[in-house]
C-alpha cells in the first residue's frame, strides 16, 4: 500500500488553470479562423481604401488582428496558469 503512495508523491503535479480566461483564450484564437473562413462577407471590390480593393485590405487588416488576439490569448493563458500556481500555492 506505501508503493502507491510513493507513485504519488513522485507524480509531476499539474497547474490548475482558471478555466474562464482559458475559454476566453480560445474564443480570440477562433474569431479569426471564422472571420476569414467567412468569405461571402469580403468578396467584394468596395469600399476602397488607399485604392485596393475591400477584398485586400480586408485580409491584410486581419494580419494585425490576429496578431493582437494572438497575444492577448497568450496574455489571458498565462495569466489562468499562474492563478492557479498562486492557488495551489496557497493549500500546502
Amino acid at each position: 500500500m506505501s508503493l502507491g503512495n510513493d507513485e504519488r508523491s513522485r507524480a509531476p503535479r499539474v497547474p490548475q488553470t482558471d478555466k474562464p480566461k482559458m475559454i476566453a483564450a480560445g474564443v480570440l484564437l477562433l474569431i479569426p479562423i471564422v472571420a476569414l473562413m467567412w468569405v461571402p462577407s469580403y468578396t467584394r471590390t468596395e469600399p476602397e481604401l488607399f485604392g485596393f480593393p475591400f477584398f485586400f485590405w480586408y485580409q491584410f487588416l486581419w494580419v494585425f488582428l490576429c496578431s493582437a488576439m494572438t497575444w492577448c490569448a497568450y496574455l489571458l493563458t498565462l495569466a489562468a496558469r499562474r492563478g492557479g500556481d498562486d492557488r495551489e500555492g496557497d493549500r500546502s
